[in-house]
């Protein structure tokens, strides 16, 4: 039985805003959907369905229907997050495909786009990019006979005019031929979806017969967005500062708004040893709840098994030698207002609480720890090895 969520982190989880619904009121994120709905509807003159699930889907659609084989990693509890046995918050906006699939095979049409835009819960890294509730755009083309890759190149096309970009292989288990799509920006290429031609058998597990082929994409829309705007943190498209969210009911260039220092704390934890960023972020999350948004990042500066360390640095973490020693930046900067130091210090010893497995703490609310401002090293995180 995977570790269920709670009642009070389901509520949580479930009173997150989803920007890609206008039920919620208006944000750019709808109109980088539109966009991309516009784009595609008019390059094939298809009919155009709009499927909003809900945000507690079944195992099954997650990850059955997708093809996912019952032992992929990704099903584990630290990558998903279970409401019950046969229930999750949706992982993907692709979540929301079968039953919009089992809907078009009750009443079929000779070529329709399925749009299954939404916020999804991810366990992720903690930065300027990465969110645990990211929005995600999938886009399904379905027809009466064939689709090919050249169809599929036409799509991408469609979807980032102006833009150059490239389809690097990737493997899905509910597309055939398989691609990532990247597009350069400032000199560099960024991911921005994923795409390939729709398996048979994702189609006819819903009932939709051999006849049909189709299309599929599935796109990060706050990534879409931050390159669209220029916008440089993921926290902005959520913030309520006025001369922030004034900025967000358009697609026009980011305008800076004035930044805030950052407050730096350095902690040497002891975690498992299979714990990576991903699990980090996910605990730092749980553990700040509303005032998460207040970390900007928090960044593993050095992996170190605790086996290599000597008994003192072992003692002085509390940590077993079956463990990791980690090395966490953690930055601190809410988007509207400055941290005190002895804001930063509850903050940072509640994330400490929550990371360290250790038996042995050092805590910077109680003296113990001075603070540390743009970087510095704080006494007391200092590397055990005392280097």
């Amino acid at each position: 039985m995977p570790e269920l969520l709670t009642p009070a982190q389901l509520a949580h989880a479930l009173a997150v805003r989803d920007l890609a619904d206008p039920a919620g009121g208006a944000h750019a994120v709808q109109l980088v959907v539109e966009e991309a709905v516009a784009a595609l509807a008019g390059l094939w003159s298809c009919s155009v369905r709009w499927c909003r699930g809900d945000r507690v889907v079944t195992v099954a659609d997650n990850y059955d229907h997708l093809g996912y084989h019952p032992g992929d990693v990704t099903r584990d509890a630290r990558y998903t997050r279970y409401v019950d046995a046969t229930h999750v918050l949706r992982s993907h906006s692709s979540a929301m495909i079968p039953a919009a699939l089992r809907h078009l095979a009750r009443s079929p049409a000779d070529d329709v786009l399925l749009v299954c835009p939404g916020v999804v819960y991810r366990r992720d890294s903690i930065d300027r990019l990465h969110s645990g509730t990211p929005h995600q755009l999938d886009l399904w083309r379905i027809t009466r006979g064939p689709l090919t890759r050249p169809d599929l190149e036409d799509m991408v096309a469609a979807l980032v005019p102006g833009r150059r970009w490239r389809l690097e292989p990737r493997r899905h288990p509910y597309t055939v031929d398989g691609a990532q799509v990247d597009v350069e920006h400032d000199g560099r290429w960024v991911e921005v979806a994923e795409c390939g031609l729709a398996h048979p058998a994702v189609l006819g597990r819903a009932g939709v017969g051999s006849a049909w082929s189709g299309l599929a994409l599935g796109m990060g829309l706050d990534r879409m967005l931050m390159l669209r705007k220029g916008v440089p943190d993921i926290r902005l498209l959520r913030s309520a500062e006025p001369a922030v969210a004034a900025q967000m009911a358009d697609l026009a260039p980011y305008r800076p708004v004035s930044a805030l220092p950052p407050v730096r704390r350095d902690l040497s934890i002891a975690v498992a040893a299979d714990d990576r960023a991903e699990d980090l972020g996910d605990r730092v999350r749980d553990a700040l709840g509303d005032e998460a948004d207040v970390v900007e990042s928090v960044e593993i500066r050095q992996e170190t098994p605790c086996a290599d360390l000597p008994a003192s640095a072992l003692a002085r973490l509390g940590a077993r030698r079956d463990q990791q020693n980690l090395l966490v930046r953690l930055v601190l900067r809410p988007l509207d207002r400055t941290l005190s130091d002895a804001e930063a210090n509850v903050l940072r010893d509640r994330v400490y609480a929550a990371l360290h497995r250790g038996d042995v703490h050092l805590w910077a609310s109680s003296g113990l720890q001075a603070p540390d401002r743009e970087g510095g090293e704080a006494p007391g995180s200092r590397d055990p090895r005392g280097r």
